[in-house]
């Protein structure tokens, strides 16, 4: 398996002309940097390195600041996420009701770890904390799909409705 840091940024003209324009109108805005850097989110699905350069030089923000914020708050993420993205809830609820062991299905099902995307950008997956559903533990969803009161049988029927 190859891991999702080695896949290649492969950025478009379309999506760099979007970013230009949210920074063009940021620019010299004091507290800028965040709603920029929600947006490039938005536009590109994660926060590479190079959308962290194209940032960085657009707003005249050092690299290092902008990487700090990246990597500090927990909304921002550094890795590609797939088209369907896999959330496995590990709150108190969940992981006492058995997740621990549907993450670790998916996980075999899908060869994926925790945090990554398959080579191919179809799915990702990650461990999330309490999603609010906890009278349906043990959760997951996927993109907007919730799926819960699950068992170890649900998980092979419902990653073949994405697999199609």
């Amino acid at each position: 398996m190859v891991a999702n840091n080695t896949i290649p940024f492969n950025g478009t003209p379309e999506q760099e002309a979007r970013l230009s324009a949210v920074i063009a109108r940021h620019k010299g805005a004091r507290g800028a940097l965040i709603p920029v850097l929600h947006e490039a989110q938005e536009i590109y699905g994660y926060l590479p390195i190079e959308v962290q350069k194209m940032v960085s030089e657009g707003l005249e923000v050092p690299l290092a600041e902008i990487y700090g914020v990246v990597t500090f708050y927990t909304q921002f993420t550094t890795k590609p996420k797939g088209e369907y993205k896999i959330a496995v809830c590990l709150g108190t609820a969940c992981y006492v009701k058995g997740s621990g062991d549907i993450i670790d299905r998916i996980k075999a099902r899908i060869g994926l770890e925790v945090g990554d995307c398959t080579p191919d950008g179809k799915f990702s997956l990650d461990a999330t904390r309490c999603i609010g559903a906890c009278g349906l533990a043990p959760v997951m969803t996927v993109n907007d799909d919730v799926y819960g009161r699950l068992s170890l049988d649900d998980i092979d029927g419902i990653l073949d409705n994405y697999m199609k």
